[in-house]
């Protein structure tokens, strides 16, 4: 039967989430309801619907879940507390303080970024729980990059567990300026997915987009202008120019973009100490954002420890 298990509510903003986790042998349930398709024709999250979808969706899942898992096999609770959506995060703090108190457990907050930093060292635990204490501290010093809609930063794990953010952006996130430059391109939400899917077709050298903060010592990322210079750019083209040109607006843009995110990297993992590269948050499912990271911990001799797509 095994030990304990903990049970994990997430609410931040347009999904649903219930998983539970065994120390001894991973998850060993997830359960997730999207609200993508109900959000799309407003171009983007709106709060209060989201929030009302939490409340539709959460004693669904909780239904299943029960029929997967044993509820008295729950030992603890977690519960994402913030950053995120206020709506959506209370309605997720509620369910898990009356499931803590139902079942007499204890109940954790977890900050969302935390998650997101630690989410690469779970196929660690996957492919060998007994050894994950050891090889999780093999890892450290870590350098992270969080990548995600509302969030764009490079980060240490050192050997105390002490998380220090490195490099952020200014203004706008990587994930951000994905899905505006996406609806400028009158692409559908969420427009950073069909960002990828067409730049596939185009050019990424086809148009010179701006990359802020070239320089080693500016530990900042910035990609307000990169949006400011793609409407200044549709501005320009005829509607015949710019379909002819969609693939290869999208595959410049996305490289940008792309091109700012692996360059503080490489610049911050070359001051030299890391052990590992980790790479977390939406944005992470770039495949062309993971094969350059790839690439970049190779010539550094370090391993990329990138989240699975479900546990971005």
């Amino acid at each position: 039967m095994g030990g304990p298990l903990w049970l994990g509510v997430e609410s931040s903003c347009d999904e649903s989430a219930l998983a539970v986790f065994s120390p001894e042998t991973g998850f060993e349930a997830e359960l997730v309801s999207s609200q993508v398709s109900l959000h799309r024709e407003y171009g983007g999250v709106v709060p209060d619907l989201a929030s009302r979808e939490h409340l539709r969706n959460f004693p669904i899942l909780c239904d299943h879940l029960r029929k997967q898992i044993p509820w008295k096999r729950i030992g603890r609770v977690a519960v994402t507390n913030g950053p995120g959506l206020a709506g959506c995060l209370a309605l997720g703090t509620a369910l898990a303080k009356s499931l803590a108190l139902g079942l007499g457990v204890p109940l954790r907050g977890v900050n969302h970024l935390r998650g997101h930093a630690f989410s690469p060292f779970i196929d660690l635990h996957a492919e060998d729980p007994d050894r994950f204490a050891d090889r999780f501290r093999e890892n450290l010093p870590h350098l992270g990059l969080l990548v995600s809609g509302g969030n764009t930063v490079l980060f240490s794990l050192e050997e105390n567990g002490r998380l220090a953010p490195l490099a952020s952006t200014v203004d706008d996130a990587a994930g951000e300026a994905l899905d505006k430059g996406a609806k400028l391109l009158g692409l559908p939400y969420p427009g950073g997915p069909l960002i990828e899917k067409n730049a596939a077709g185009g050019d990424p050298a086809a148009f010179a987009f701006p990359r802020s903060f070239p320089r080693a010592e500016d530990k900042k990322f910035s990609f307000s202008g990169l949006k400011t210079s793609l409407r200044y750019l549709l501005e320009k083209l005829d509607e015949s120019a710019f379909e002819a040109a969609l693939p290869s607006l999208c595959a410049s843009y996305q490289q940008a973009v792309m091109d700012a995110l692996v360059h503080k990297t490489r610049q911050i993992l070359a001051e030299g100490g890391f052990r590992s590269l980790g790479l977390s948050g939406g944005v992470a499912n770039n495949r062309p954002l993971r094969s350059a990271l790839k690439e970049a911990a190779g010539e550094a001799g370090v391993p990329l420890l990138a989240a699975r797509p479900e546990h971005t």
